[in-house]
């Protein structure tokens, strides 16, 4: 009896022994230190293209992190197009409390029709039996 306990130990220690080897004693499957390579530093360019900040201007970090934010999400000011001005010119300003007041019973809204309606209420789909009509 001792014998076949003694195999048994034997043969599932050799099992359990046998799922950690990872290719042999003498396994040179490993990274070569010598073969890294150094890398040449990174260099700046010598035109920046930066200019000084013209007397009176701003510097650009002492805008607040407000300012900063706003600045990331939405691009800051830049140059709009003969369109774009155009279109802003016709639109006119906006009056200060004006979304205070559109839930106003007083607003007078435009009916849109039965064909928004249509549109507004149509079951939402994958967009498969879509399908446009350009008229000529």
């Amino acid at each position: 009896m001792r014998k076949i306990t003694a195999l048994v130990l034997v043969a599932a220690a050799s099992t359990m022994l046998s799922a950690c080897g990872g290719g042999g004693l003498f396994n040179r499957d490993r990274p070569d230190e010598f073969a890294v390579q150094r890398q040449t530093p990174l260099v700046v360019p010598p035109d920046f293209a930066l200019t000084p900040p013209g007397q009176g201007d701003p510097r650009p970090v002492d805008r607040g992190l407000q300012q900063q934010t706003l600045d990331v999400l939405f691009g800051g000011p830049s140059q709009r197009s003969d369109v774009e001005r155009d279109t802003i010119s016709r639109a006119g300003d906006s009056a200060a409390g004006i979304r205070s007041s559109v839930g106003d019973f007083n607003t007078k809204t435009v009916a849109k029709g039965s064909v928004t309606r249509d549109i507004l209420a149509a079951p939402e789909g994958d967009g498969r039996e879509a399908q446009t009509a350009i008229g000529g």
